[in-house]
Formats: C-alpha cells, sequence, structure tokens
C-alpha cells in the first residue's frame, strides 16, 4: 500500500553540521572533514531516487560563515567548484534540478558562471537539488518583505511568493546533523509546521540509511498543523 499523502516527505532540509568535529576526531586537517561531507552530500543525491523527496534542500555555506578563517573560507569555495565540475554530469543523468537559494550571484564571478550554467543545463529535471548558498533566513525575509511591498499590499501569501522558495513544495522535515538543535537562520519562515530531527551523527557520517530512517520517523508523526 502507498504512503498516505501525510505521512510522505515531499521537501527535507538538512542542516549539514560537523564537519569540523568529525576531522578533529580523526587528527585531520579542517579541509578534510568539509571534502568527506562533500562525500556525504554525492551519496545522499544519489540515493534520492530511491525515496519520495522532490526536493532535497541542503545548507552549503550561510551568510555567517564568512566570518570564518580565509583560508577555510578558500578551502569551501573551492570544494564548490570542484563540486559543480565533478558532479554536473551526474544530475543531469540523474534528471536532477539544480536550485541555489540566497545571494549566490555575489560569489565570485567564476563560481557565478560555474552556477548559471548549471542551473541552465539542469532546468528539466524532475527532482529538485536546492543548494543554499550566501544564505541568511533574516535576509531573505527582509528582501520578499520589500518586494511584496513594491508589489501593493504585505500578507503571508504575497511575502511567500517573494521568498527563494516560492516554487519548491511546503517543507516537511528538517534534519540536523551533530547534535546541535538550533536552526541557525535556515529556513525560519519555510519550517513554521515542519517536523523536525535533530541527530547525533555527523555530516561526513550521514548516509542514506540515515535518511531513509528520519523519513521512517517523519512517517510515523501526527501532524497537525496548529489543529488538534
Amino acid at each position: 500500500m502507498a504512503d498516505s499523502p501525510d505521512k510522505t516527505a515531499r521537501h527535507v532540509a538538512i542542516i549539514m553540521d560537523g564537519n569540523g568535529r568529525w576531522a578533529k576526531r580523526k587528527h585531520l586537517p579542517r579541509v578534510m572533514g568539509h571534502r568527506k561531507g562533500v562525500e556525504a552530500v554525492r551519496e545522499l543525491v544519489r540515493s534520492l531516487k530511491d525515496t519520495s523527496i522532490e526536493c532535497l534542500t541542503l545548507y552549503a555555506f550561510s551568510s555567517e560563515n564568512w566570518k570564518r578563517p580565509g583560508e577555510e573560507v578558500d578551502d569551501l569555495m573551492n570544494l564548490m567548484r570542484k563540486f559543480i565540475k565533478s558532479d554536473l554530469p551526474e544530475f543531469i543523468a540523474n534528471d536532477v534540478k539544480l536550485k541555489i537559494l540566497g545571494d549566490w550571484q555575489s560569489l565570485a564571478p567564476d563560481i557565478v558562471e560555474m552556477l548559471e550554467d548549471a542551473l541552465a543545463q539542469t532546468a528539466n529535471g524532475s527532482r529538485t537539488l536546492a543548494v543554499a548558498l550566501n544564505y541568511g533566513a533574516h535576509a531573505e525575509i527582509t528582501a520578499a518583505a520589500r518586494a511584496a511591498a513594491a508589489q501593493g499590499e504585505i500578507t503571508e501569501e504575497t511575502l511567500a511568493a517573494n521568498l527563494y522558495s516560492a516554487d519548491l513544495p511546503p517543507l516537511d522535515l528538517m534534519i540536523r546533523t551533530s547534535g546541535e538543535v538550533r536552526l541557525s537562520n535556515f529556513l525560519l519562515w519555510q519550517v513554521a509546521y515542519a517536523e523536525m530531527i535533530f541527530t547525533d551523527v555527523l555530516w561526513p557520517d550521514f548516509t542514506p540509511a540515515h535518511l531513509h530512517d528520519a523519513l521512517d520517523q517523519f512517517a510515523g508523526r501526527e501532524r497537525r498543523f496548529g489543529g488538534r
């Protein structure tokens, strides 16, 4: 028997946390944790075809991450370049549509160019990978309110229509790895009635099996959306 619609997570978001701690525990440079984290992303995206997920949203780089040491930021940007270049053909082959949330056009010109190309080449994909880059929810909501005001009256509907995620399914499930229990300025509007799962697993160790376990937990919950 197929899962009922309210038991099926169409849109899942993940705060990918714990790369640095993973590297520290293994006495490795911090960048090695980020590289292992990219491998975890790759395996998860490959597994989407075996799930109910229509959109997977990943918190890759927040607007606050610029405060990190310059060397670490450079490593993250270089990993992004390598990931886009190496995995774009696989996205296309697996019918994955790329979407970017955040002020990504303020990134380095070559990264912007690579992202524009990737967006164009994957535009017709049937399953979405949304990546939050240079993203902050406060900035997103502020920009959406400003856009809604320019269009007329600000209402919940007009504000929601101007969010980065306006064309995505409603958020069903938010997962955060590494044992931290906070949202870190991620999808604050969208998470209003989403279910949340916080796991102690560090992001580089997060596997498709962990995702399937989270989806099973989601299916076992009763969602009331403010009702009884």
